[in-house]
């Protein structure tokens, strides 16, 4: 095999794997409405912090007093603590608000990114597509 055919090999297969990974992420625009945007307070109860998204859930009542357990799926990990969050900032059982978030299309209690104030009072940074950058 010659120098520069084992050369176009590999870089062909190079290409062809960097691709796939590329195809490997999505939108969240293709999940959440990201022109529309949704504000609520809750509880923390549960708390994803794990590549290659931050998932944390809150309960959430509405006027009536029911309670929505809705999931919030933040930036990655790497990105929310260069924003100036750091993993012992959520804890199960905080009061915090969410605001700016995007909900998600098919009407689940589900939203994406947004700007999330915490029990001590510090407002962060969530991440969200529409607005990174």
């Amino acid at each position: 095999m010659t120098r520069n055919l084992l050369a176009g090999i590999v870089l062909s297969l190079g290409v062809l794997f960097g691709a796939a990974s590329l195809l490997a992420h999505h939108s969240a625009a293709s999940a959440y409405d990201t022109g529309k945007k949704v504000t609520f307070r809750g509880t923390v109860t549960q708390l994803d912090w794990k590549n290659p998204h931050v998932f944390y859930h809150i309960d959430v009542a509405d006027q009536a007093g029911t309670v929505t357990n809705w999931a919030i799926e933040g930036s990655t990990p790497n990105q929310l603590y260069r924003a100036g969050w750091r993993k012992s900032d959520l804890k199960i059982g905080d009061a915090i608000t969410v605001a700016d978030s995007s909900p998600a299309r098919n009407g689940t209690p589900k939203s994406y990114g947004g700007i999330v104030t915490l029990a001590d009072g510090r407002r962060v940074f969530g991440g969200s597509a529409a607005t990174d950058r």
